[in-house]
């Protein structure tokens, strides 16, 4: 596997604390590095060199006061047979933030380096433990704020991705052995029916990248979660909606208009999905500055969402500063909701947008149809647990690039280019692909995917 790395030597010995920060029963440190082993018995209370591998061990932490630090489960692991395929040690000691800085501290006193965010799956990666889609999925994984970003990351866990870009390279591989055969042979001039055929190949292998490269549209908002922003004049109800959508009273209601000056942000889950929904302060002319200033933002954010859900009020008709609005939104990415249907005696003006849904907020009748409304607008196709996707940004830009080579491959193949070229475009396709799990992969790339990896990880 081909890449550059400097984070320090491969098999130094590193420590750090594995669980989240703050009070818990249980914290766990992990030390992972050729002399684990030897660390770890200069601060247990038993020798560590003669413990049986995989198994837990009790007794007690002790500094190099000879003073007990705490009482706990030692777990040794003999590389490679462990998550980093080195020797490791893990300390499962009690879960207060002090004590449990004060055993990480007895580590690196006793000759540990404190880890770098991610060094431990960088180690496994090294190691050839995983590739590194897997090591991406750790992080993943263990961030995913839904249930269909916990499947997505579990499918790239399981290899299924690594499976699905390997085979793209066998495909390239197979075409690019072929016309090999025909540069090694200059005299002999490709047949009609075989340029046809690897042709056929290669726009076979372009169509069907092309279809996974499209999945990141959904795998991006799987990933990330969607962001939703609640625009609308005062008073038309857009804290009462926001309210019924969290079902607990988040943000204060009252007549008074332009109660909300800021905008008011929560997490949402819809189905499988994570929605981050964002209330803004309600849309007029005003002379307070103060409002004035949330009025902007209001504005601002609805730019940058996912999806707007811009509330009319259904017992009014619609105001000049309300279709001045309308006219700035993205019709393709807003939600029209008529609020306050329980009291309007009349059906809602027709307006030119093809997202539109009814609802009385306050009596929260119609909230069950937005949600699902919000789902169908958020992914273009149903999301289905068992299909591999696109969720990285990463992933997305490499197959963008070997989709353009390959693209030259078949136009160079097409205006009978000298195959060489034709060659050098695949492979380059296939370099492309490679960066994905882990084969021609630079320093500067590495850290930027392990720095965004937590402390222990």
């Amino acid at each position: 596997m081909e890449f550059v790395h400097n984070y320090r030597e491969s098999d130094a010995t590193i420590a750090a604390i594995a669980t989240p920060p703050g009070d818990g029963a249980v914290a766990m440190i992990r030390i992972s590095g050729r002399n684990a082993f030897v660390i770890a018995n200069s601060i247990f209370s038993k020798n560590v060199l003669h413990l049986e591998s995989h198994k837990v061990h009790y007794g007690k932490i002790i500094n190099c006061k000879k003073e007990m630090v705490d009482e706990v489960l030692l777990l040794p692991m003999n590389g490679p047979y462990s998550y980093t395929g080195e020797d490791t040690i893990e300390i499962f000691c009690h879960g207060g933030s002090l004590i449990t800085k004060q055993v990480l501290a007895t580590c690196i006193e006793a000759g540990a380096l404190l880890a770098e965010p991610g060094e431990f799956t960088l180690k496994a990666f090294r190691n050839g433990k995983m590739d590194l889609t897997k090591a991406e999925a750790v992080q993943s994984f263990i961030s995913a704020k839904s249930e269909a970003a916990l499947k997505a990351s579990s499918m790239h866990l399981e290899g299924k991705f690594h499976k699905t870009i390997s085979s793209f390279q066998t495909k390239l591989t197979n075409v690019t052995a072929h016309l090999e055969a025909y540069v090694d042979f200059p005299e002999e001039d490709i047949a009609t029916d075989t340029k046809e055929d690897l042709l056929a190949s290669l726009t076979h292998i372009k169509n069907a990248l092309s279809s996974f490269k499209k999945s990141y549209s959904d795998g991006k908002k799987i990933k990330t979660g969607v962001k939703l922003c609640l625009l609308g004049s005062p008073n038309v109800g857009k804290s009462s909606l926001l309210n019924a959508l969290l079902q607990k009273e988040r943000a204060i209601v009252t007549p008074i208009p332009g109660t909300t000056r800021d905008s008011i942000e929560e997490d949402l889950q819809i189905g499988d999905l994570h929605f981050q929904i964002i209330d803004t302060a309600g849309i007029r002319d005003t002379e307070d500055l103060i409002e004035k200033e949330g009025i902007k933002r209001s504005h601002s954010l609805s730019q940058s969402a996912d999806i707007t859900l811009f509330l009319l009020d259904s017992t009014k008709n619609v105001s000049k500063e309300e279709l001045q609005t309308l006219g700035t939104l993205c019709k393709k990415s807003t939600l029209i909701i008529w609020n306050k249907i329980d009291i309007s005696k009349k059906p809602p003006e027709s307006i030119d947008f093809p997202h539109i849904v009814s609802i009385s907020a306050l009596q929260e009748t119609g909230i069950t149809e937005l949600k699902n409304y919000l789902l169908t607008m958020t992914l273009e196709k149903p999301f289905s647990k068992e299909e591999v996707i696109l969720t990285n940004e990463r992933h997305f830009q490499a197959i963008s690039k070997a989709l353009s080579t390959i693209e030259k491959a078949i136009e160079g193949l097409k205006q009978n280019l000298s195959l060489e070229f034709v060659v050098i475009d695949i492979k380059d396709a296939m370099k492309h692909l490679g960066t994905i799990i882990g084969t021609n992969i630079t320093e500067d790339v590495l850290d930027a995917i392990f720095s965004t990896f937590c402390l222990g990880k």
